[in-house]
């Protein structure tokens, strides 16, 4: 009786969490309007630097591995704009909770409420960004296909996988507070890792090792509709998979850990 009721208050309060939109969009709206409250830009800074990057990192690497420069620039600067909210939503997942402190001990909200709003603020600097990836697009005159219609598919994936498995990471942070400088780690490393700088060809035979990198898939399922060309069905597949992981992780450790968290924080 203990566990099903505990089950049943994990699931609800994913379930309560995802339905409280006008809640977890107002606070991560907030912390948007906050982190640029004095600037006359506002997020758009971080556009213009995204900007400057690519501009500077497409041309020099480019040359560097000796790549075509309009299929070489579109697949860097897309690539370098999903990789920055991946890794930004997976920095910020480690202090979701410990950030949220106040909100957790004075007010009764849902846990998963706190890790949606940290989901969306970087989805809203993902649609700041998007501007850069739009501009590249129509200079390097991309072909629009019908599989740009995936790519809202891809993003929301993105999103829901961001969803579970930040629910996860800020457990785990709440409870062990060195996590996060191990994650911060990790992040760094992924990014030579993962196909942002250079293409899965260049590694030859094997290429195939790519598909052990989940951020990669991930990738696909998003990059490659803005390419133009559909993503391959295996990343897709993987995609699914490490959905469905990511669903029975976030429910288990929920259960066990939830009550715990406004102790830990």
């Amino acid at each position: 009786m203990k566990l099903s009721s505990s089950l049943h208050l994990a699931v609800d309060d994913l379930a309560t969490g995802l339905s409280s939109v006008q809640v977890w969009a107002a606070l991560g709206w907030q912390d948007v309007k906050q982190r640029y409250r004095r600037s006359q830009l506002g997020p758009f800074w971080l556009t213009i630097s995204t900007g400057i990057m690519v501009a500077i990192m497409g041309p020099l690497y480019g040359k560097l591995f000796a790549q075509d420069f309009s299929s070489y620039f579109s697949f860097l600067t897309i690539g370098f704009v999903l990789w920055q909210m991946i890794s930004q939503t997976m920095i910020d997942s480690c202090t979701t909770f410990i950030q949220a402190e106040s909100f957790i001990k004075q007010i009764k909200l849902p846990l998963s409420v706190h890790v949606l709003r940290v989901v969306w603020k970087n989805l809203i600097f993902f649609m700041h960004n998007l501007v850069v990836v739009i501009v590249v697009l129509v200079y390097l005159q991309i072909p629009v296909t019908a599989n740009l219609l995936l790519f809202p598919l891809g993003v929301v994936a993105f999103a829901l996988n961001a969803f579970l498995y930040g629910l996860i990471i800020a457990v785990i942070c709440a409870r062990f507070r060195d996590i996060p400088i191990i994650v911060t780690n990790v992040v760094q490393a992924a990014f030579f890792l993962t196909p942002i700088l250079w293409q899965p060809g260049m590694l030859g035979r094997h290429a195939w090792s790519v598909n052990l990198n989940p951020i990669y898939h991930f990738l696909e399922v998003m990059r490659a509709p803005l390419l133009g060309v559909p993503a391959d069905p295996t990343s897709w597949a993987a995609v699914a998979a490490i959905t469905l992981t990511g669903s029975l992780l976030a429910v288990a450790i929920l259960k066990r850990y939830r009550a715990r968290v406004p102790y830990w924080v």
